[in-house]
């Protein structure tokens, strides 16, 4: 018995151990939060997604001028995906954000933090991302 349970202890020891060497030093740090029940960015400006982007495509359709009104919430040189956040390649070979397979985008009108007058925009093809 105490053979089987110091076994099993150190099983789980070196499991965790293994687990905790893999994950990387520093816990990652979403690229969007919360407030007001939407996803913002860094700034604190509403981040939108498109209907026209298919999700888990990792693509973006809005591209060219469409960028220039909704800037991509973009992501740093060796930025790393983790659970529901990843990065798509844009066609500018650029990285973006998207969540749960959505790319996120702010919309250029909105003027302060808490603003969300891009929802419902264009036929009701843009949204306030929410969590």
């Amino acid at each position: 018995m105490f053979r089987m349970t110091s076994l099993a202890l150190l099983s789980s020891t070196l499991l965790a151990a293994c687990a905790m060497s893999s994950a990387p030093s520093g816990a990652a740090k979403a690229p969007a939060t919360t407030m007001d029940g939407v996803l913002v960015g860094p700034n604190q400006m509403t981040l939108y997604v498109f209907d026209k982007d298919a999700a888990g495509s990792g693509k973006s359709v809005c591209n060219g001028g469409c960028a220039a009104n909704w800037p991509p919430l973009a992501a740093q040189k060796g930025a790393v995906a983790a659970a529901d956040w990843s990065v798509i390649t844009r066609d500018d070979g650029s990285a973006q954000w998207a969540y749960k397979g959505r790319p996120l985008y702010y919309w250029v009108k909105d003027a302060k933090p808490g603003d969300k007058t891009g929802d419902g925009f264009l036929n009701n093809a843009w949204h306030a991302a929410k969590p």
